[in-house]
């Protein structure tokens, strides 16, 4: 059995509740917030948890084997960064931290400690995207062009982060693992409507190696609620888009070079460019949540001493991105 200590049970912490608690072989003994209200929340709906107002409460008893961190942003390199300190494997919501050197030394200590350290990177562990990435893996997409992502929505608008770290996290960390890589140059772009220093609207240009071109385009200030991403190949496009029916459409569509280039009369005679218009499959992925998925992943990680899928690795290339980004809208607003 792993006891879990859970902080903060604001507007993500019921979801990681529920799926921590419904997971088997796992006991959420500790629910840790400073609000009273959520205290009773938590002994109202989870009554096999004990809610508790400081943190010291939780990491002082030793049948707790690990931590969830799902407090605002700002805090998860603190709140981690005590639990590691007291022995306790670490499971915190993303971004893991706000700089490179957060994450390092979050990194360093997991180590030291023989603990796991793992970030929520949540849209790994959707189905869907693991058919996307199968595909690229196997290189139906041909080579791949470029990428564009929008995930937008009218709120939740908050006061700590920005759009860009509240959002963006989700489609840098499924990018980086799409395309197993870094971006080699970032740059970004966006504007405060709403609150002063507080972009509402960012958009991001992703260059990843082998001239693979990405844009993340993030708003709470939008119409629509949008959670779509859209890869292009040579041989074939799909569109991965969350919030539809249908998750994954693939579009056996492109440009072709009928022949190649021809020298006529010492003049380069570019080869005919034919479009192709072929079928477009929707496959059939079944779903499984998940948060559900993720949770598993933490328990049997600790459980088998296994490197997670979104380890401080995965953590730290989304992290540097997002770090460089934001020195781009420093000095947009400068």
């Amino acid at each position: 059995m792993t006891n879990i200590a859970q902080i903060g049970c604001g507007y993500w912490g019921p979801n990681l509740l529920r799926n921590f608690s419904a997971q088997p072989d796992c006991r959420v003994k500790w629910v840790v917030d400073g609000d009273p209200k959520r205290r009773q929340y938590v002994e109202a709906n989870f009554p096999k948890s004990r809610a508790a107002e400081t943190l010291d409460t939780a990491l002082v008893d030793a049948e707790v084997h690990a931590v969830v961190v799902a407090t605002p942003a700002k805090t998860h390199f603190e709140m981690a960064r005590k639990a590691l300190q007291a022995g306790k494997h670490v499971f915190v919501e993303k971004p893991m931290a706000m700089a490179v050197a957060e994450v390092d030394e979050l990194d360093r200590l997991a180590k030291a400690g023989g603990l796991t350290l793992m970030v929520g990177h949540t849209f790994l562990y959707n189905p869907a995207v693991h058919y996307l990435k199968a595909m690229l893996d196997r290189g139906d997409l041909g080579e791949v062009y470029y990428a564009y992502s929008q995930r937008l929505n009218l709120g939740v608008i908050r006061s700590d982060v920005n759009a860009m770290w509240n959002l963006a996290p989700h489609d840098v960390s499924i990018l980086c693992h799409l395309f197993d890589a870094e971006p080699v140059s970032v740059s970004a772009q966006g504007t405060a409507y709403i609150q002063p220093g507080i972009e509402d609207v960012v958009f991001m240009q992703l260059n990843f190696p082998g001239k693979v071109r990405a844009s993340v385009h993030v708003s709470w200030l939008d119409p629509n609620k949008v959670r779509r991403l859209v890869v292009v190949g040579s041989r074939k496009m799909v569109v991965y888009d969350d919030v539809a029916d249908d998750k994954i459409i693939i579009y056996d569509k492109g440009i072709d070079r009928e022949g190649g280039d021809k020298m006529v009369f010492d003049q380069v005679v570019p080869a005919k460019l034919v479009h192709r218009a072929g079928d477009v499959l929707m496959p059939k992925v079944p779903f499984q949540e998940p948060l559900k998925l993720e949770a598993r992943h933490f328990l049997e990680c600790i459980r088998d001493q296994k490197t997670p899928l979104t380890d401080a690795a995965h953590a730290r290339k989304v992290v540097h991105v997002l770090e460089s980004a934001g020195e781009c809208l420093k000095r947009q607003a400068s």
